[in-house]
């Protein structure tokens, strides 16, 4: 999947024009790396939201349209409103296609629900990583890595080593002091109900009690007929 987004040269800097832009709809940013000097831009928030969506627009080589000239880019860096969820400031990297990439990529996590584990035994899949640094050059770069838990039974576990890589591409997180689990299947937890029941005994006492309060009402009236006669 290609990605291209637009962007203009951006003139004005400081807090308050970048505050002025986000009024305007437009969202500040810096292309950085290369032989080229770092430029300051801005891109339409819209459209940029538009594609930001998407999983590929944060692990895949992008095409930026700065003014007419297109350039290979990487999304560095990003910052969200906390509270609006809009893109307040983005930061895009050129692209060198002789050196290499460190990105984080995500994990794409295959027939989790068919796995033996899950389907035949009633086990809980947990993912304990979703993504995992990498290395490798932009013509190598992929927008996600394959886990396949076909094979899993509960108990059984996919570590770091086990997960097949395309050509090109090294795992930086891996190490021989280092490889962590990534996804595993394990028994569910069994709640237990600790609402106390009444003993027989006690619920025989209960009515035992509650009889006798009604048979002295009664005897209580036949006396006080007794009296009035």
């Amino acid at each position: 999947m290609k990605i291209e987004i637009n962007a203009v040269l951006r003139e004005s800097k400081g807090t308050g024009a970048s505050r002025r832009l986000r009024h305007e709809g437009k969202v500040p940013g810096v292309l950085y790396g290369g032989k080229d000097d770092a430029k300051s831009i801005e891109l339409n928030a819209k459209d940029l939201f538009m594609q930001f969506k998407h999983e590929a627009f944060h692990a895949s080589i992008l095409t930026l349209n700065l003014g007419g000239k297109k350039e290979s880019v990487l999304l560095r860096d990003y910052q969200m409103h906390p509270v609006r969820n809009n893109i307040q400031h983005i930061d895009l990297q050129r692209i060198d296609e002789n050196k290499k990439l460190s990105v984080k990529i995500p994990f794409h996590f295959l027939n989790e629900d068919v796995a033996p584990g899950v389907k035949l035994e009633g086990g809980v899949v947990s993912h304990i990583m979703v993504d995992v640094d990498i290395s490798c050059l932009p013509k190598d770069l992929p927008t996600y890595i394959e886990v396949d838990m076909i094979a899993l039974s509960i108990g059984d576990s996919i570590r770091l080593s086990d997960i097949k890589v395309p050509e090109g591409v090294e795992l930086t997180t891996l190490s021989e002091d280092n490889d962590p689990t990534v996804t595993s299947i394990s028994q569910p937890k069994v709640v237990v109900d600790e609402t106390p029941v009444a003993a027989e005994g006690e619920e025989g006492a209960v009515e035992g009690e509650g009889g006798a309060a009604e048979g002295g009402d009664d005897k209580a009236a036949d006396d006080g007929g007794d009296k009035k006669d």
